[in-house]
């Protein structure tokens, strides 16, 4: 059966797709681009007329991989509720559940970009927007006068250091961490940050 003819938007749609999954799969040193061609049935040739080379491809693979990703966050913290609701539960979307979100590409990505200069700068975007959306609903609730934090720019670091190691713990040791134990770890690093107590956090994320 003959393949639709798509855009270049729609090529290119597909084929980060593609390349998000083979890297998940085989990892960012051995996927290639003859991978990404025989997952959608295109040649090789199609793959490079869009990403001249592996790195492009990868860098904007993982760029794919960082908007979706960001879009629910904003998406998250643009809610029209408290501060602590959406902080709340922006931080346990963010906190790893296995694979659910993706996160074995993203330890695959901090790993290559050691040695990748573009796909650092993806890195580097990502996060940087992460702890900055992070660091305004802190701040919005700190002068509402919902909680108190005087550096909300330090407590988004440190909340997003603590799931990052999470991250990395739970996706590379399976079974070492209960889902129970690291929710209840995020909330106290969040009731911490955020001077209130365990019970306040949960009492204060529940009212409207």
């Amino acid at each position: 059966m003959a393949r639709v003819r798509l855009g270049v938007a729609e090529r290119r749609e597909e084929l980060l797709r593609a390349a998000v999954e083979q890297i998940e799969a085989r990892g960012v040193s051995a996927v290639r681009i003859a991978d990404v061609a025989s997952a959608l049935g295109v040649s090789n040739a199609l793959v490079l007329y869009h990403f001249s080379t592996k790195e492009q491809l990868v860098a904007a693979a993982f760029t794919h991989a960082a908007e979706d990703d960001l879009a629910h966050l904003r998406k998250i913290l643009g809610r029209r509720t408290s501060a602590v609701r959406r902080l709340r539960a922006a931080v346990r979307w963010y906190a790893p559940t296995g694979q659910a979100k993706g996160w074995r590409l993203w330890i695959e990505g901090w790993a290559a970009s050691l040695r990748d200069p573009a796909l650092r700068e993806v890195a580097r975007d990502l996060d940087q927007q992460w702890k900055a959306g992070l660091t305004a609903v802190i701040a919005e609730g700190a002068a509402a006068g919902e909680f108190s934090c005087a550096e909300p720019a330090s407590a988004a670091w440190r909340l997003t250091a603590l799931l990052d190691g999470l991250a990395v713990q739970m996706t590379s040791y399976a079974g070492s961490l209960t889902r129970a134990a690291m929710l209840e770890w995020t909330d106290e690093a969040l009731a911490r940050e955020l001077g209130l107590d365990r019970d306040a956090l949960t009492h204060l994320q529940h009212l409207r």
